[in-house]
């Protein structure tokens, strides 16, 4: 990722931002009620953290007989993987879980149960996708590999013509990029930013924590039950790739159908570093919610199909964002300003297939 600074403009639509927060100021103020989180999504940690949990311990007591059923409930762990994810990790690592920022720096750490690294997780969701939404060189989560193109600024390769069949396959692999290779290739890229530097230990203390908590993590999550469960170590294997599968994919499709989209927008800075846009209005080009009706999966998913609520408001918890998005609809109309939304989380997982393809055609900024 680059090191050079990025500057939104401060000429363009800056009264929406100040007029949206003013209003969603009042919204709090009004009801009495907090920006951080409440009663809901305790009951929904403590579900994702049984779904992650209890089938782990009934593989390790040895009641499982079946392998199939042992499969079947390292799918159910990747499921609670994603949840913890979604609704635990993501609000508290956004310091919004908690009004104690303590519990949420102790909850943070709940990454390193899924086995990522909480310092370079944060850098590149917090700092760089958050700050520099689809702008290619900066923003982490359309930084990818050869094989895939999220962005028309991206080089073309003639692979690229048929990514939109052979994407989901790389989406399943996501949470095994973090336990294996991402972490340490991010924390040696980012070995000379400043930003980075700045906001963290120093690189050799970073080292040492992350070595340490991939050996712990592989100790407990693979050669425990490779050594307790009563299977060939090669079903048990296969079992823990099945939940990073389940989890990785269901992550990843979570997060793309937000950003990479026919009505998203991949702004380059000029030569200042320099972007037309407010900051605001950027993540109104650059974001889409999908789904704002569907209030089980919205539940389930921690609220992150709200992504344009999420993005304008990061520190507030995902409890909140189902009424503020109303709020949200309201004032981009009054500013004549775009709020993209996606009627289903279906329509929204097509038109990501569409903008695959679309770009894998070599379309150009």
């Amino acid at each position: 990722m680059s090191n050079n600074r990025i500057n939104y403009a401060n000429h363009t639509k800056t009264d929406f931002i100040d007029d949206l927060r003013s209003q969603v100021n009042e919204y709090f103020k009004n009801r009495n009620i907090s920006k951080f989180g409440n009663t809901g999504i305790k009951i929904k940690s403590v579900l994702m953290m049984v779904l992650y949990v209890v089938p782990f311990v009934l593989m390790l007591s040895g009641l499982i007989t079946s392998v199939w059923l042992m499969l079947l409930f390292w799918g159910v762990m990747g499921i609670g993987m994603a949840g913890l994810g979604m609704v635990l990790m993501h609000d508290a690592n956004h310091r919004t879980y908690s009004k104690n920022q303590k519990i949420n720096a102790f909850l943070g750490n709940s990454l390193y149960l899924l086995g990522g690294f909480p310092a370079t997780w944060k850098f590149q969701h917090n700092t760089l996708h958050h700050g520099y939404t689809n702008i290619d060189g900066f923003d982490g989560d359309i930084h990818t590999t050869g094989y895939l193109r999220f962005s028309p600024n991206q080089p073309h390769h003639k692979i690229h013509r048929i990514q939109q069949w052979y994407a989901w396959f790389f989406y399943t692999l996501m949470t095994i990029s973090w336990i294996t290779v991402k972490d340490f290739q991010q924390l040696w890229n980012w070995r000379d930013n400043e930003l980075f530097v700045k906001s963290n230990k120093s690189y050799s203390k970073l080292y040492r924590d992350l070595i340490v908590s991939k050996i712990l993590y592989y100790g407990i999550a693979l050669a425990l039950p490779i050594i307790l469960i009563p299977f060939a170590w090669y079903w048990v294997f296969i079992g823990f790739l099945v939940m990073h599968i389940v989890a990785g994919f269901s992550l990843t499709i979570i997060f793309q159908t937000a950003h990479v989209m026919p009505t998203s927008s991949f702004p380059l800075p000029d030569d200042s570093g320099n972007i037309e846009n407010s900051w605001a209005v950027h993540q109104l080009m650059t974001t889409t919610d999908y789904a704002p009706n569907s209030k089980v999966f919205s539940w389930l998913i921690g609220g992150l199909n709200f992504q344009v609520v999420h993005h304008l408001f990061p520190t507030v918890s995902h409890v909140h964002y189902k009424n503020l998005s109303e709020i949200v609809k309201k004032t981009t109309r009054k500013y004549q300003l775009p709020y993209h939304v996606q009627s289903s989380f279906l329509k929204a997982v097509y038109s990501h297939f569409l903008m695959l393809r679309q770009l894998g055609k070599n379309m150009s900024a």
